[in-house]
């Protein structure tokens, strides 16, 4: 695993092995879904290469769905300086593990995913404001839990973005995510190219969603 650590962060230099969490099981209690986790760093995904190991961690994240005006979603483009480079995906990042005395909770993952929306995107969103809209699987297992935001203009919401990156290219870092697109398909996802496994299916679920709510 560390072999493999050093490898990837001799490709990809920006990569930290900071506090991660890896969900070690998922049950489905009924009305609830239950999750349970383990503290990790991000040196344990390597152990996704090794065709010997018993157990491969699925990594926990969040996203933010942002809808605009006329009825898509925002989506972001990774920078070369993530661990994704080029791949499109809402905004939204890895779950972390709580502090001490803290829980991880619905609660916890809620307030995180609106400190990913400002941080990618420069939206400012209530926590509160934003409604558990559903929970995807994928490759490795992994668990996005993800959010609902309340409607903004597209333009504004570019605004936003475009004084953000200016300001961390002026900070000498750059942004998280290098462009925005509005997408309303899945047709509009698939021919971007390299995206997250979970997009094409939740872009096709709002959009049927939001058919039936206006239609």
């Amino acid at each position: 695993m560390d072999r493999f650590w050093e490898e990837s962060v001799a490709r990809q230099p920006a990569l930290f092995d900071g506090p991660a969490v890896a969900c070690i099981a998922v049950e489905d209690a009924g009305a609830e879904l239950v999750l349970s986790w383990a503290r990790v760093t991000y040196r344990y995904r390597a152990l996704r290469r090794l065709d010997t190991c018993s157990w491969l961690p699925a990594s926990v994240f969040v996203t933010v769905l942002q809808p605009v005006e006329d009825g898509g979603l925002i989506i972001g483009r990774s920078s070369g300086s993530t661990a994704s480079p080029g791949r499109w995906a809402l905004p939204g990042g890895s779950a972390e593990p709580p502090g001490e005395g803290e829980t991880l909770d619905l609660a916890a993952l809620r307030r995180h995913a609106a400190q990913e929306l400002v941080e990618e995107i420069g939206v400012v969103a209530d926590p509160q404001d934003m409604a558990v809209w559903g929970v995807t699987r994928g490759e490795f297992g992994n668990v996005g839990v993800h959010f609902l935001a309340p409607p903004a203009p597209a333009a504004l919401v570019l605004k936003h973005h475009e004084a953000l990156a200016e300001a961390e290219v002026a900070r000498g870092t750059g942004p998280e995510l290098d462009q925005l697109a509005v997408v309303r398909t899945e047709q509009d996802v698939t021919g971007l190219g390299h995206y997250a496994d979970f997009l094409p299916q939740v872009v096709t679920r709002y959009t049927a969603e939001r058919t039936l709510r206006t239609g």
